[in-house]
């Protein structure tokens, strides 16, 4: 295998990669909504604190998109992506071990940081 082709195989894996992680944090978005009854049942919400399971996400992943645009500026796309990865990751591990609502809604919140962070993106100066 020439150096040639050896670079293109890993421009489509990481390009592969990076589709595989934009599609887990849309559908993160998206899918609690059909777990909602389920999460409130077992976590005990009422009827008004559940939205904030969703909403905890979809409010950081909103808030801080343009700040890991400038972090992944600032640090390299490849450094940052990776620690969104880890903070992603171990947020998801903290929700599903959550115990109460506030455990979870926090798990959440920190998830959709991480979520910002990882995304896939080019920030303009």
């Amino acid at each position: 295998m020439t150096d040639s082709s050896t670079a293109q195989d890993r421009r489509w894996l990481a390009l592969a990669l990076l589709c595989v992680a934009q599609f887990v944090v849309v559908l993160d978005a998206s899918i609690v909504n059909v777990a909602l009854p389920t999460i409130g049942q077992a976590l005990d919400f009422t009827e008004s604190n559940l939205p904030w399971v969703v909403n905890a996400y979809v409010l950081t992943f909103g808030g801080f998109l343009l700040l890991g645009g400038r972090m992944a500026d600032l640090m390299g796309r490849r450094r940052v992506f990776m620690a969104g990865l880890v903070v992603f990751a171990l947020a998801s591990l903290a929700g599903g071990l959550a115990t109460n609502a506030g455990q979870l809604v926090a798990a959440r919140a920190v998830q959709g940081l991480g979520a910002a962070i990882l995304s896939p993106r080019r920030s303009r100066s």
